[in-house]
């Protein structure tokens, strides 16, 4: 069994609720009312995912060699 590991964003909505994407998974976007719902849903987001791309004989990204920074901008 091989164990996948994805990075997760998560906005709050004016709305309410949390919209979550996955960088490494274009297109991967989902919705919760509560950031457990969204955690929830990106989850079985990424798990239809992956099987779309298996059954498609595509490759699965991996974010093994993925550096993450944040960046600090001040303007006026």
């Amino acid at each position: 069994m091989q164990v996948l590991k994805y990075k997760v964003l998560l906005r709050k909505e004016p709305e309410g609720g949390y919209t979550v994407t996955v960088p490494s998974l274009p297109g991967c976007v989902t919705y919760g009312e509560n950031i457990e719902e969204a955690l929830k849903m990106a989850r079985e987001a990424i798990e239809l995912y992956i099987e779309s791309l298996r059954e498609s004989g595509e490759e699965i990204p991996s974010e093994e060699d993925t550096l993450e920074y944040t960046l600090l901008l001040k303007y006026a």
